[in-house]
This record gives C-alpha cells, structure tokens and sequence, in this order.
C-alpha cells in the first residue's frame, strides 16, 4: 500500500488535514500527518524535522501532500536531502514564489508573533528551487475567501490568501486552478479527487 504524508499551513495542527486523509484512506493509501512549530521555527528547520520523521516512516512509495506553508517546508526538504523512494508530490496553494498577503503581515503590529520565524526562506519567498526528482503538481484556489480580503487584496485572481501568480513555477509537472478557497481547499471533495488522480497518474483530471 503506498503511503502518503501530509502538511498543514500556518498556524495548523494535522487534525486540519482529517477530510482529506479520510478521503486518501478510502482511495486504498494510508496516510500520516506530520505536525510541526510552524511560526516559533524557519522552513528549513521544520524541514529537519521532516527529515526525521520520514525517515522513520515504512513503505517502498512514498507521496507528499502539503498545503501552504507545508509546500515550502518540502521545498525546503528536498532542496537538503534526496528521498530515494518513488512517489508524487502535490501542492495546495502553497506560495512558492512568496506571499502578498505575508508581505502585508509583516508590517502590521505583532508580526513577529503571527508570522515568526515562517518568513525566511518561506512567505516572503527566497524559497529552494525544486529538487525533488519527481513529478509535481499544484492545486490553486480562485476563490477569494479569508484574511486576505481583510488586507485589500487586488481583483488579481486569488483564493483568498494566495494570489494565482504566487503558486506557479517553471518545475510543475502540471496546474490546475478550483473555485476553492485557501482553507476551504482541504475540505473540498473536488480537490481531494484531484489530488487522488494525480499520484495515481502524474497530471489532474481535465474531466473536472
């Protein structure tokens, strides 16, 4: 049985990952939830900690899953060591190229207690190329829900905390935009299905 490991964003806890997890399971994978200090450490640190906890995980296939924050904590990861075990990876409105929305946070008032140590090599960008050795897909929201509404967001297509623009880089092996928001993606029974499809088949359904 392949296994899939999953990451939350900012300011989570794995239980946020629970709908997709149970949608996982019933598609025959069994699943893990990595929980990390995501604002108290820096990506690259978390991405340490990472690093210990797959190693210590079974299974010949190995699939990542990891939204926001957690993509560039596998950015991070991949960029430090090489997993040898095959599988696909798949992103959920992760920032790779640095987040309007952080930029905007961190000149507020008690930013260093919201954001912390999430910033450096992470939602202010400076994030790792993609090393990974492996197909990669991205899943972005269009639908402008959240805290970035609160911060007067552009009409620039958005999901609320992520501008499209943000989740995009030349090393995906495929983009596929759901009218989802950013935390709403997690719970969607349309993006669990494309997650699903693709680590069965190493690109999104167009059926969709």
């Amino acid at each position: 049985m392949d296994t899939v490991v999953l990451l939350h964003g900012i300011w989570m806890k794995p239980i946020i990952m629970q709908a997709l997890s149970l949608r996982l399971r019933g598609a025959g994978y069994h699943t893990n939830c990595f929980s990390y200090p995501s604002v108290s450490k820096t990506p690259a640190q978390n991405a340490r900690l990472f690093h210990d906890y797959v190693q210590a995980l079974e299974g010949e296939r190995l699939h990542f899953v990891a939204h926001s924050l957690g993509g560039i904590v596998l950015m991070h990861y991949f960029a430090q060591y090489q997993e040898t075990r095959p599988g696909r990876v798949v992103l959920l409105g992760t920032p790779i190229g640095g987040s309007a929305s952080a930029h905007q946070f961190s000149h507020l008032p008690l930013s260093q207690l919201t954001l912390g140590k999430s910033i450096e090599q992470g939602l202010l960008g400076d994030v790792p190329a993609w090393n990974g050795g492996r197909q990669i897909g991205m899943i972005a929201g269009s639908r402008s829900m959240g805290v970035g509404k609160l911060l007067g967001r552009s009409e620039d297509v958005n999901d609320g905390a992520v501008y499209l623009s943000e989740t995009r880089m030349p090393s995906l092996t495929d983009h596929i935009t759901l009218p989802v928001s950013h935390t709403g993606m997690l719970f969607s029974a349309r993006v669990s299905r494309q997650v699903i499809h693709f680590l069965e088949n190493g690109y999104f359904s167009i059926a969709e």
